[in-house]
């Protein structure tokens, strides 16, 4: 005799996933009456409050802290003693995280969408089994289904890495001692941010990037700056540096070996080292939860294939978020949401032509919104350049962090701005009002005569923009 088997649980909307774009849709949604249940297996709320972008932020702001304390003569106060003890630090990432996770459990409470813990793997259309983690499973199917699974580190196949046992960003952010001497592959925003913190704690740093230059999209005047801060800070960076094989265990002994342009076979450098940080690229949590089964199809790279409303190659399931394929910053991942719970009320959003500002939270910082020169070029797009030092942003003197500049490329004919780049102390602040200004399609003249507070930071826009030449830059 067949037994039966309980029909599935039936909701308006399921979510796998509690990522940035996936809680949002949840929680609207709940609070406009539908049927919710949100599906997830680790971090509630996502990867940025738990395990990136707050976190890291977090430990970035300790090791700021830190740099002051080592510069302190320079501000009249004396240093002696000045010991960092990672386990407070380690603590004080915790408490934040603590708090963003309560924040997360009032709003799931507060808008009525369920938050179901467990593993969640497709058995069918738009049909999921959620397995607890108590053990049991329970059956649940949407009316729609939105996929916000997210993204993880990337370890290489490299010989010997994963066997050495490597830190990612997860695991950097609890160190609670200080790495001697820290090997990271990657000289990605990642790699970057960890390399200056953890210099800034007192590691030695070896940054080994795969790249002829760090951040090679990027214009050449920002790459070179950054170089210089990390050569500054005592960072030692190597460049087309392909690593060959990993040998030992992370946190006690590793050597790394790196061949590069001109190197023989047998003649790889050596790099030896007490700890190994991972950063080298994300990979789409995409594998192993059925979506083959949901009629869900993948990319060659493992992202879900959307259009641009992000609905997937199923009816009435949508992708959101870095498993999608969507530039992986927690505000496009926001911007998903609105995009998807826009069209959802019958509207026509799209993530085509959408900006996409960001920030590396170096210190100084790196950001930009729109073209840079290289990108210009290459699209032969001609522009006024207006350029200036950080030097020239007073306030930047008062605060003692007068290293960077700040550019803008101007249309040639029409004062429309194409793009703005900052590598300089609060390059992320600065960058909002250039950025309203370009979504405005206001002319740079209006911020080269506005009135900023004096002396505040966005101030400096007034003197950039009087910058701006009549004629096009070569």
């Amino acid at each position: 005799m067949k037994l039966k088997t309980a029909p599935p649980e039936l909701y308006d909307l399921l979510v796998l996933g509690s990522g940035e774009a996936g809680k949002y849709l949840a929680w609207t949604l709940a609070k406009q009456g539908w049927k919710v249940a949100v599906i997830e297996r680790k971090y509630i709320g996502g990867s940025c409050p738990n395990i990136a972008c707050l976190p890291s932020k977090n430990i970035i702001q300790s090791a700021k802290v830190a740099s002051y304390f080592f510069r302190s003569p320079e501000f009249g106060i004396t240093k002696e003693n000045t010991r960092i003890d990672m386990s407070v630090v380690r603590d004080r990432k915790r408490k934040m995280v603590a708090g963003l996770v309560d924040m997360h459990l009032a709003n799931f409470k507060a808008s009525g969408a369920q938050l179901l813990t467990g593993s969640g793997r497709f058995t069918g259309p738009k049909t999921i089994e959620l397995t607890l983690p108590e053990g049991g499973t329970r059956l649940l199917q949407g009316a729609k289904i939105i996929i916000s699974t997210g993204s993880r580190a990337t370890i290489d196949p490299l010989p010997g890495l994963a066997e050495a046992q490597p830190l990612t960003h997860v695991e950097a952010l609890e160190l609670d001692q200080i790495p001697e001497h820290l090997l990271i592959i990657g000289g990605g925003y990642i790699g970057l941010e960890f390399a200056q913190a953890m210099r800034r704690f007192g590691s030695r740093v070896t940054v080994l990037d795969r790249n002829q230059r760090l951040l090679p999209r990027e214009d050449p005047d920002v790459a070179e700056g950054l170089s210089e801060l990390l050569r500054d800070e005592g960072i030692a960076v190597v460049t087309s540096a392909r690593v060959t094989k990993v040998e030992g265990k992370s946190g006690e002994s590793v050597k790394i070996y790196v061949a590069q342009p001109g190197s023989e076979s047998g003649s790889d450098k050596v790099f030896a080292g007490t700890h190994i940080l991972a950063a080298t690229g994300r990979t789409p949590n995409t594998a192993g939860i059925g979506l083959e089964r949901a009629g869900v199809e993948t990319t060659e790279r493992g992202h879900i294939k959307v259009n641009e409303r992000l609905e997937t190659t199923a009816p009435e399931v949508w992708a959101v978020g870095d498993c999608a394929g969507s530039p992986h910053f927690t505000h496009i991942a926001f911007d998903d949401f609105r995009i998807v719970r826009d069209n959802l009320a019958g509207g026509n959003r799209v993530t085509t032509g959408r900006q996409v500002p960001f920030c590396l939270f170096t210190d100084p910082e790196f950001a930009r919104i729109g073209l840079g020169e290289t990108e210009a070029k290459a699209q032969g797009i001609p522009y006024r350049l207006a350029k200036i030092p950080m030097l020239a942003d007073l306030r930047s003197r008062t605060l003692a962090e007068t290293r960077g500049f700040m550019k803008a490329l101007i249309d040639t004919k029409s004062d429309r701005i194409l793009g703005f780049t900052v590598f300089g102390v609060g390059a992320g602040e600065i960058l909002a009002p250039v950025q309203v200004a370009m979504l405005a399609n206001l002319p740079y003249t209006v911020l080269r005569e506005a009135i900023f507070t004096h002396p505040t930071l966005p101030e400096g826009l007034i003197t950039l923009f009087a910058a701006v030449p009549a004629t096009a830059s070569k």
